[in-house]
C-alpha cells in the first residue's frame, strides 16, 4: 500500500546553495587555516573551536566576517534552482551555519525557511562561542519533520550532513569532494543544479512502500 505523506526537501546551505563563508573569510584575510570546512574535519565543535580561536588570535569581530558575507551571492543558478523545489516541494534549509551569518543569503533567495545556529558575542563584538540549536541537529530535524508526518528528500555536500542524508527517505550528495564520495558510495550523486532537479523529479513524488 502506498503512504500519500507530503514531502519536504531539506538541504545545506554551503557547498550547496551559496559558497564557503569560512573560505570567503580565508581569502579576505589572508589567514589559509579558515579554508578548513566539514569537508576536511568531521568534528564539528573541533572545527568551530579552532575558528574562533583563529579570530581572538587576529583580532576580527562578527562585525568583520558579516561585512565579507554582505559581497557573497548564492552560487551559480542557486537561487533559481530554490524557486523551483519551492514551487514542487515544502523546503527547508537545515545548516550549521550561525543566524547571524545566513540572513543577508537568505534575502537573495526570498527568504527560505533555515534551521542553523547562534552566535555569542562578548562585548568588543569577538566571537567568543556559539550556541547548537539542538545536539545533532540535521538528523533531529530531519526526524521531528518524519515524526510530524513528512516525507524527506536530502541534500548535502559532506561529513555533517550524512546523518541527515542516512535518515531521510532519500539522500543526495551534491557536488561532494572525493574523501566523503570514497567514504560513502552509496549515496547518489548530483554534479550540478541539472542533476539535482532530475533526482527531484524522480523522487519528489514516488510513494513509499509500506505502511
Amino acid at each position: 500500500m502506498t503512504d500519500p505523506k507530503p514531502t519536504i526537501v531539506a538541504s545545506d546551505l554551503e557547498g550547496v546553495l551559496v559558497p564557503e563563508i569560512w573560505i570567503a573569510v580565508a581569502e579576505e584575510t589572508g589567514i589559509e587555516q579558515l579554508r578548513l570546512t566539514t569537508r576536511e574535519i568531521s568534528d564539528y565543535d573541533q572545527l568551530m573551536k579552532m575558528r574562533i580561536g583563529i579570530l581572538r588570535e587576529n583580532g576580527l569581530k562578527l562585525a568583520d566576517i558579516q561585512r565579507v558575507i554582505a559581497t557573497l551571492r548564492p552560487l551559480p543558478g542557486a537561487a533559481e534552482f530554490v524557486r523551483w523545489v519551492r514551487g514542487r516541494s515544502q523546503f527547508i534549509i537545515i545548516s550549521d551555519t550561525f543566524y547571524e551569518f545566513a540572513a543577508p543569503l537568505m534575502a537573495q533567495m526570498d527568504f527560505p525557511t533555515i534551521f542553523c545556529h547562534s552566535l555569542i558575542i562578548d562585548g568588543d563584538g569577538m566571537i567568543s562561542g556559539y550556541k547548537m540549536r539542538l545536539e545533532h541537529p540535521k538528523r533531529r530535524s530531519v526526524a521531528a519533520l518524519q515524526d510530524i508526518g513528512f516525507r524527506v528528500l536530502a541534500m548535502g555536500d559532506s561529513y555533517n550532513d550524512v546523518a541527515m542524508l542516512e535518515i531521510a527517505e532519500r539522500g543526495l550528495l551534491f557536488a561532494p569532494p572525493d574523501n566523503v564520495v570514497a567514504d560513502y558510495p552509496h549515496f547518489p550523486i548530483a554534479r550540478d543544479y541539472a542533476d539535482a532537479r532530475r533526482f527531484l523529479e524522480e523522487n519528489l513524488f514516488a510513494p513509499v512502500v509500506g505502511g
